[in-house]
Protein backbone atom coordinates (compact mmCIF):
# COMPACT_ATOMS: atom_id res chain seq x y z
CA UNK A 1 0.00 0.00 0.00
CA UNK A 2 1.55 3.36 -1.03
CA UNK A 3 2.32 6.00 1.81
CA UNK A 4 -0.20 8.91 0.92
CA UNK A 5 -1.10 10.19 4.66
CA UNK A 6 2.07 11.09 7.09
CA UNK A 7 1.78 12.19 10.99
CA UNK A 8 4.74 14.47 11.98
CA UNK A 9 5.25 14.45 15.88
CA UNK A 10 7.91 17.27 16.43
CA UNK A 11 8.05 20.05 18.82
CA UNK A 12 9.86 22.25 16.57
CA UNK A 13 7.79 24.15 14.35
CA UNK A 14 11.20 24.45 12.13
CA UNK A 15 11.54 20.89 11.69
CA UNK A 16 7.32 20.52 10.92
CA UNK A 17 7.70 23.16 8.04
CA UNK A 18 11.37 21.24 6.94
CA UNK A 19 9.77 18.05 6.87
CA UNK A 20 6.73 19.23 5.52
CA UNK A 21 7.98 21.31 2.57
CA UNK A 22 9.85 17.70 1.68
CA UNK A 23 6.81 15.65 1.66
CA UNK A 24 4.47 18.09 0.33
CA UNK A 25 6.84 19.02 -2.70
CA UNK A 26 6.70 14.80 -3.56
CA UNK A 27 3.17 14.70 -3.61
CA UNK A 28 2.32 14.01 -0.09
CA UNK A 29 -0.48 14.46 2.47
CA UNK A 30 0.97 15.93 5.86
CA UNK A 31 -0.44 16.40 9.30
CA UNK A 32 1.71 18.32 12.17
CA UNK A 33 1.56 17.79 15.60
CA UNK A 34 4.16 19.02 18.59
CA UNK A 35 3.66 16.59 21.45
CA UNK A 36 4.05 13.04 21.95
CA UNK A 37 0.21 12.84 23.64
CA UNK A 38 -1.14 14.24 20.21
CA UNK A 39 0.56 12.14 18.32
CA UNK A 40 -0.44 8.83 19.80
CA UNK A 41 -3.87 10.78 19.63
CA UNK A 42 -3.77 11.46 15.83
CA UNK A 43 -2.34 8.55 15.05
CA UNK A 44 -5.47 6.89 16.71
CA UNK A 45 -7.92 8.84 14.55
CA UNK A 46 -6.09 9.56 11.25
CA UNK A 47 -4.57 6.13 10.71
CA UNK A 48 -1.99 7.44 8.91
CA UNK A 49 0.09 5.29 6.72
CA UNK A 50 3.21 6.74 8.23
CA UNK A 51 4.68 8.74 11.45
CA UNK A 52 8.06 10.62 11.51
CA UNK A 53 8.73 10.73 15.34
CA UNK A 54 11.44 13.06 17.12
CA UNK A 55 12.39 12.13 20.68
CA UNK A 56 13.21 14.73 22.50
CA UNK A 57 10.20 16.59 23.39
CA UNK A 58 8.18 17.84 26.55
CA UNK A 59 5.89 15.49 28.11
CA UNK A 60 5.74 11.76 26.37
CA UNK A 61 8.99 11.73 24.23
CA UNK A 62 9.35 10.09 21.37
CA UNK A 63 10.28 7.02 22.65
CA UNK A 64 7.40 7.12 24.87
CA UNK A 65 5.07 8.02 22.00
CA UNK A 66 6.73 5.13 19.52
CA UNK A 67 6.07 2.39 22.39
CA UNK A 68 2.48 3.13 23.24
CA UNK A 69 1.85 3.57 19.40
CA UNK A 70 3.46 0.36 17.88
CA UNK A 71 1.69 -1.76 21.08
CA UNK A 72 -1.91 -0.20 20.45
CA UNK A 73 -3.78 -2.59 18.54
CA UNK A 74 -5.49 0.01 16.71
CA UNK A 75 -2.05 1.52 15.72
CA UNK A 76 0.37 -1.06 15.97
CA UNK A 77 0.73 -1.46 12.11
CA UNK A 78 1.56 2.08 11.45
CA UNK A 79 5.15 2.17 10.55
CA UNK A 80 6.98 4.59 12.51
CA UNK A 81 10.50 6.66 11.18
CA UNK A 82 12.22 8.45 14.23
CA UNK A 83 13.56 11.50 13.11
CA UNK A 84 15.96 13.22 15.93
CA UNK A 85 19.20 14.81 16.38
CA UNK A 86 20.11 12.09 19.11
CA UNK A 87 22.24 10.00 17.36
CA UNK A 88 24.32 7.71 19.30
CA UNK A 89 23.95 4.22 18.46
CA UNK A 90 22.00 2.93 21.68
CA UNK A 91 19.21 6.01 20.56
CA UNK A 92 18.84 4.18 17.38
CA UNK A 93 19.06 0.50 19.04
CA UNK A 94 16.31 1.85 21.66
CA UNK A 95 14.30 3.27 19.17
CA UNK A 96 13.46 0.56 16.79
CA UNK A 97 13.44 -1.90 20.51
CA UNK A 98 10.51 0.71 20.98
CA UNK A 99 8.71 -0.32 17.48
CA UNK A 100 10.12 2.66 15.04
CA UNK A 101 11.17 0.83 11.88
CA UNK A 102 14.09 3.24 11.09
CA UNK A 103 15.66 5.89 12.61
CA UNK A 104 17.26 9.24 10.70
CA UNK A 105 19.41 11.73 12.00
CA UNK A 106 18.97 15.54 11.85
CA UNK A 107 19.53 17.60 10.21
CA UNK A 108 17.20 15.58 7.92
CA UNK A 109 18.79 14.53 4.32
CA UNK A 110 15.30 15.05 2.45
CA UNK A 111 16.39 12.23 -0.74
CA UNK A 112 17.36 9.85 2.34
CA UNK A 113 13.66 10.35 3.81
CA UNK A 114 12.09 10.32 0.17
CA UNK A 115 14.33 6.83 -0.66
CA UNK A 116 13.16 4.99 2.96
CA UNK A 117 9.49 6.07 2.44
CA UNK A 118 9.37 4.92 -1.15
CA UNK A 119 10.91 1.51 -0.10
CA UNK A 120 8.77 0.82 2.86
CA UNK A 121 6.38 -2.25 2.04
Amino acid sequence: MPVKLILIVDDSPTERLILTQILTAKGYSVVTVESGEEGVERAKQLKPDLILMDIVMPGLNGFQATRAIARDEATKDIPIIICSTKDQETDKVWGKRQGAIDYIIKPIDGPLLLEKIAALP
